[in-house]
């Protein structure tokens, strides 16, 4: 994928994440964008209460991921990436 597309999804991507951190960040939790792969998937970071958030499953599944979907629907999944800090 060339750069330029790439930027453009990535920031599509920030704007439907950017409609859903108000909702993260009151529980104390946030999420970052990691990549857009040629592939058309997405690499995220689970940050602060929603690492170790018992629903975080279902946040990434229906907040997360329906909202990347609605506003990118070129996207073909979204994934959850941790490290171990």
């Amino acid at each position: 994928m060339e750069m330029e597309a790439k930027l453009r999804l990535m920031q599509q991507v920030e704007g439907a994440l950017d409609s859903i951190r108000t909702f993260l960040r009151a529980d104390g939790g946030d999420v970052e964008l990691l990549d857009v792969e040629d592939n058309m998937n997405v690499k995220l970071k689970l940050l602060g209460q929603c690492r170790s958030c018992s629903m975080s499953a279902m946040t990434m599944k229906a907040g997360i991921e329906d909202a990347i979907r609605k506003a990118v629907p070129e996207i073909q999944s979204v994934e959850s990436v941790q490290d171990n800090d």
